[in-house]
């Protein structure tokens, strides 16, 4: 059995299975909570997943985030969810995470912020 477990908490089951789900959909959906931007689930081979929602920007590739990682177990993907997030947001540091108050909405730097995040006329962005 493999169940998938979106950012919005919803569950998705395939295929037939039996054992203790119990721990690995806490796990699951602790993950998936904490992560919204990302597809959490575990395989039938019982690696841990996850892949993004949306596609790489230019600026994640080049800061080698990647579209899908694997781990083990809980604890290694929950520290390769948050490798990805220091390589998304270097200069954030890890308490404030993805707040927007440094860099612009979800930390994005300003050139990777849409129109309508720009700072309005008179105000001051952020120092380059």
């Amino acid at each position: 059995m493999c169940r998938t477990f979106g950012g919005d908490g919803n569950v998705a089951e395939r295929g037939p299975g039996k054992g203790d789900q119990m721990s690995f959909d806490r796990h699951l959906a602790e993950i998936a909570r904490e992560n919204p931007h990302w597809t959490i689930w575990r395989s039938d081979a019982g690696r841990w997943w996850a892949t993004r929602h949306h596609p790489l920007s230019v600026g994640q590739r080049e800061a080698g985030c990647a579209m899908t990682i694997d781990a083990d177990d809980p604890d290694g993907l929950r520290e390769q969810l948050q490798d990805q997030e220091r390589r998304e947001n270097p200069e954030v540091p890890r308490e404030q995470g993805r707040s927007g108050l440094e860099g612009g909405p979800a930390g994005l730097p300003e050139q990777e912020r849409g129109p309508d995040e720009l700072p309005e006329q008179g105000q001051a962005g952020p120092d380059p």
